[in-house]
């Protein structure tokens, strides 16, 4: 990361109190660059008041987080999954063609915008896209919306370069979501209570927060300076450190210590993907990307935030830079 790149930068962030939101603006406000967040109540499906702000704003670059990122929350309500996830993405860059400062955009989908038939092979950013499940097809379809406009309106000399970009499972501190692995387990830690776990079996890319927003600055800085690259990047794991949720959960439980534990109920659940993997070849060869925290540390890091009196999200960033590149 050219660190320098983001002083004084103007850059326009979705979805900025969201969990990787607030992880992103502490990081970007940091580096020296002059934020714009719009999150809730702002909604990203008011296309009016979010062209009106990105404007007043006159970013140079837009990372759009802004989400409904819960697999369970869109089989509960599939509409405002589909209309956030799909018709959002839509209004932002509906935006991004109205405000001529903005050089780069990046916009993040999910690493479930596959279509996952179970097989053993990590996915990489050519495969097919689709998904059986509301959440995962409300993805694919962002993509697909993405590649329109990519193709439609933002392929001219002097527009902006659009990349979207599929992150494994983030894990760090600060996701306080309802059904999600993390959160679900240190609510029941601290409770002195067996964690609900669902499928305990099914593999995925764990990796810490700041890899992946690694990822994404490092896709921003790249495509700001014109750099030939491809439209789309995954960031996870090398497929063979893709960890069950068995493991996670032990690990985290053990890091906690005292009597924290877990259990599977053995309920009936909807439809979640067995076995996911990423291929991240591409982010190597492009962007210089790797991710600096094995598994277990990541785990460590994000097990330490939750226990610790204080917020450890500045100093955990400012370890994270020690050991990027220089």
């Amino acid at each position: 990361m050219n660190r320098g790149f983001w002083r004084e930068r103007r850059v326009f962030v979705t979805g900025h109190t969201g969990f990787k939101g607030t992880w992103l603006t502490e990081w970007l406000t940091m580096l020296g660059a002059h934020v714009t967040g719009y999150s809730l109540p702002d909604d990203v499906r008011d296309l009016r008041l979010l062209r009106e702000t990105m404007s007043a704003a006159q970013p140079e670059v837009v990372i759009h987080l802004a989400a409904q990122a819960l697999v369970r929350a869109a089989y509960d309500d599939p509409i405002t999954t589909f209309t956030t996830n799909v018709i959002g993405t839509v209004n932002v860059l509906e935006a991004i063609r109205a405000v001529p400062s903005i050089r780069a955009a990046v916009l993040i989908t999910s690493d479930k915008c596959y279509a996952n038939d179970g097989h053993p092979h990590p996915f990489a950013e050519d495969d097919r896209l689709g998904g059986r499940d509301p959440y995962s097809s409300s993805k694919a379809c962002a993509e697909l919306a993405i590649s329109a406009y990519r193709h439609s309106f933002l392929s001219k000399s002097g527009s902006p370069r659009v990349l979207s970009v599929r992150a494994g499972n983030v894990i760090g501190g600060g996701d306080w979501s309802a059904h999600r692995l993390v959160p679900d387990l240190i609510r029941a830690f601290r409770e002195g209570e067996p964690a609900r776990i669902r499928y305990p079996e099914a593999t995925r890319p764990w990796q810490f927060v700041l890899d992946a927003l690694n990822g994404y600055l490092l896709a921003a800085e790249c495509a700001f300076r014109g750099d030939e690259l491809p439209d789309a990047f995954n960031f996870g794991p090398d497929a063979r450190d893709a960890r069950t949720v068995r493991w996670l959960a032990d690990t985290m439980a053990a890091r906690w210590g005292g009597e924290a534990s877990w259990h599977d109920p053995d309920e009936a659940h909807p439809h979640e993907d067995a076995m996911l993997a990423l291929d991240s070849a591409r982010a190597r060869k492009f962007l210089g990307w790797t991710p600096m925290l094995d598994a277990e540390t990541a785990v460590a890091w994000t097990t330490d935030w939750y226990k610790s009196a204080r917020v450890l999200t500045r100093e955990q960033i400012e370890r994270f830079m020690e050991i990027l590149p220089a």
